[in-house]
């Protein structure tokens, strides 16, 4: 996966170009008595965004890989990938031979039981009345009503097994949680699945997101809700938009990237995307910043600095903070203040307390 934020020059070039002109800064020529002509920059302060451009993919907001709850042996698949569903449409079926046995023994002893405790219920209800008549004994009652207890702790054993057989049975169908398209079908008729093995994959109807993997940027804690142009790259579809919903708070060790992601608001009805490639495009806001040419920029004590034309039109060298680079232009966060000029094209020619005079070097 691609990923980048726009840029038009690298820092190694940048760095290199700071070691020569920083070299020069500190040669002072032999005569320097006629003013220099240099470009004159007066410093001004604007508003500054960031072009960030990502590659990712289309991807279905809600997803899932499906398998049958219980294992067994595939009797029946009845979708294959790209087919349309509905929440609740039967997908798939193991073969229920043997839980419908089962099944069917879970009933059967459901009625001994029910039969066994109802003997037990009369046996007791008629003990208790022998012992009210004073022909009967508080032994016999007693033994009763133990063995009317045991008979209904039977039958709820019974109950809840039948319950359980029910669902196994029932467990033998693969059913769709919701409204969707499949993606992929792992699973073929007469293959042994275990219990909540994958076999197929699905994708909801209910939205399309693009899927960023980006560098860890410190910038990327400023994109939350932010929008983003996108552009399909390996299917034809129109432009579209999204915005960005979640940032991982996690970093993948294995690559060094943050998962992005971002809703597609507008994704066209009559094209399939899942899967597809994509571009985004978003601009951040980046607050207020001194914008240079990287010609002004020099170097002194191993530091980033500028020439500031002063009194009388003699030089200083000033440093300054760097808040980034950016389409053949340098950004300063500080070291510099609107009002201030500084030195364009001619900077490398100059030392400290050189004259000079505005005009083309």
């Amino acid at each position: 996966m691609v990923h980048g934020v726009a840029a038009s020059f690298g820092l190694g070039a940048v760095c290199a170009a700071l070691v020569c002109v920083g070299g020069l800064a500190g040669a002072v020529p032999a005569a320097a008595d006629v003013p220099l002509r240099v470009e004159f920059l007066p410093v001004v302060a604007r508003e500054t965004s960031m072009r960030i451009e990502l590659t990712g993919t289309l991807e279905a907001v809600d997803s899932v890989d499906l398998g049958f709850r219980q294992s067994g042996r595939i009797s029946e698949m009845l979708v294959n990938e790209g087919d349309q569903f509905t929440a609740g449409q039967v997908l798939g079926r193991i073969d229920p031979l043997q839980l419908q046995q089962s099944l069917n023994g879970a009933m059967a002893a459901l009625a001994a039981a029910e039969a066994t405790e109802q003997q037990a219920r009369q046996a007791a209800e008629r003990a208790q009345a022998r012992l009210d008549r004073g022909v009967g004994t508080p032994a016999e009652r007693d033994s009763a009503r133990q063995a009317l207890s045991e008979a209904e702790a039977q039958l709820q054993q019974a109950r809840s097994t039948l319950n359980q057989a029910r669902r196994s049975v029932e467990d033998t169908e693969l059913l769709a949680p919701f409204d969707g398209v499949v993606t992929a079908r792992s699973g073929e008729p007469g293959q042994v699945v275990s219990a909540a093995h994958s076999v197929l994959s699905l994708a909801g109807h209910n939205g399309i997101e693009a899927v960023f993997m980006t560098p860890d940027l410190p910038v990327l804690n400023e994109v939350m809700g932010i929008s983003v142009a996108l552009s399909a790259l390996d299917v034809v579809a129109p432009p579209m938009t999204g915005t960005v919903t979640e940032i991982s708070p996690l970093v993948d060790p294995s690559t060094g990237s943050v998962r992005v992601r971002a809703l597609v608001d507008d994704a066209p009805k009559d094209v399939d995307l899942l899967g597809a490639l994509v571009r985004g495009k978003m601009v951040l806001e980046t607050g207020e910043a001194v914008e240079i040419p990287w010609t002004a920029l020099t170097s002194g004590g191993g530091k980033p600095g500028v020439w500031i034309v002063g009194e009388g039109n003699r030089v200083a060298l000033r440093s300054v903070d760097i808040l980034r680079f950016d389409d053949g232009m340098v950004l300063l966060s500080g070291g510099v203040a609107p009002g201030d000029v500084v030195v364009g094209e001619g900077s490398q020619k100059l030392f400290p307390g050189r004259e000079v005079v505005a005009g083309n070097p």
